[in-house]
């Protein structure tokens, strides 16, 4: 049975264990970056569970304008809890629950969930080969980004309410 939910401090370590098996190091959160933006913005995280099992995680700060900047990957006290927008810095899946839609349906919980703060839109960036699948809950790519979060080449994405 899938199940979404708000995560909790026990899902720390799986959250970051499931970060570290889909992104390459350079971009995967570690352990102590996930516990500081847990102590910071913990209603800003979400799991979504198989038969009780954390397979997959969202999360992403609020902030005051339709943007994600570098820092505040690395700096958890730039969140605005009066920001209108929310980010999302990492939708990721463990691999062996991928291509099962349960990314999508994170998303848009995610999605539904700012929808019903009365926040003004959504804001993430990412790679170009998943331009498509944002693209499919509405979020409109704004082109090529300025992040160098990791090394990558990044696309700012945003949806606005």
């Amino acid at each position: 049975m899938k199940s979404i939910r708000p995560a909790e401090e026990n899902d720390i370590l799986p959250i970051a264990t499931i970060e570290s098996l889909c992104f390459p190091k350079a971009e995967a959160a570690s352990l102590a970056s996930f516990r500081a933006r847990f102590e910071q913005f913990p209603e800003c995280f979400y799991v979504i569970e198989l038969d009780g099992k954390v397979v997959g995680h969202i999360n992403g700060c609020r902030y005051h304008q339709p943007a994600l900047p570098d820092e505040l990957f690395e700096n958890a006290s730039l969140h605005n809890p009066e920001g209108v927008f929310q980010t999302v810095f990492g939708l990721a899946i463990e691999p062996s629950s991928q291509r099962q839609g349960l990314a999508r349906l994170l998303l848009d919980h995610f999605i539904l969930e700012a929808r019903e703060k009365k926040l003004h839109g959504v804001f993430l960036t990412c790679k170009h080969h998943l331009i498509h699948f944002y693209e499919k809950s509405g979020v409109v790519c704004l082109g090529e980004s300025e992040s160098a979060h990791g090394g990558a080449k990044w696309f700012d994405m945003l949806l606005t309410f």
